[in-house]
């Protein structure tokens, strides 16, 4: 009887981390467009040519947008298989270089899986710039891809530690590129697994406890 009292209880104690687990932060903007957007997924992209919401926005300048409705169908497969749908690599907000693209989530602290997207439309595997995120660069020398094709870029573990996770491109000559306007067409952050509570190690602890007052 002891036993099933103690299975009771521990099953108990998973059932309640359970929610907290499944309930990871999410953040989404679609750059070149203030206007929202639900994908077919039923995530939200907020509109990435707004300051100073509620979860984001650019910062300090106001970036540029321009849109094109042409990818490939290797980028449309590439989207399609990543999960995404391929309007969000239609537009971009970008910056005439030395000006460069900033813009942030407003996170609170905490870790990160954070996802870069792209579609390049103008200056095919010739814009060149470095990713930066929360003042580290991730991507040195980055080289967008081919006319109408797609990139998708993810860094996990990114730590926020001052509540807001921010993002800076910035054109780089060292690219050999000629064209250094930095862009994005969409960014993603989602709350890293590893920084929420571990059942199995709460499970293990509470076992323990239990099993000592035997």
């Amino acid at each position: 009887m002891r036993f099933l009292s103690i299975l009771t209880l521990t099953l108990f104690i998973a059932a309640a981390l359970l929610p907290g687990i499944l309930s990871a932060e999410e953040y989404r903007a679609r750059g070149g467009t203030a206007d929202d957007y639900t994908d077919s997924q039923g995530r939200v992209w907020y509109g990435a040519q707004k300051t100073d919401q509620d979860w984001g926005g650019w910062i300090e300048t106001e970036p540029r947008t321009a849109a094109s409705g042409n990818l490939t169908d290797d980028a449309k497969a590439q989207a399609e298989e990543a999960g995404y749908d391929e309007v969000l690599f239609h537009a971009v907000s970008w910056a005439q270089s030395p000006a460069t693209v900033k813009f942030q989530f407003k996170t609170g602290n905490g870790f990160f899986d954070v996802t870069y997207l792209v579609g390049e439309h103008w200056s095919p595997e010739n814009r060149g710039f470095d990713i930066f995120i929360e003042d580290e660069v991730v991507e040195a020398l980055y080289v967008t891809p081919g006319a109408d094709e797609i990139d998708i870029k993810t860094y996990n573990g990114i730590e926020v530690t001052d509540e807001t996770l921010d993002f800076n491109f910035v054109g780089n000559a060292e690219t050999g590129a000629g064209d250094l306007n930095p862009m994005f067409s969409a960014l993603e952050a989602i709350e890293s697994a590893d920084t929420a509570v571990d059942p199995k190690a709460k499970l293990t602890t509470t076992w323990g406890a239990l099993k000592g007052n035997r």
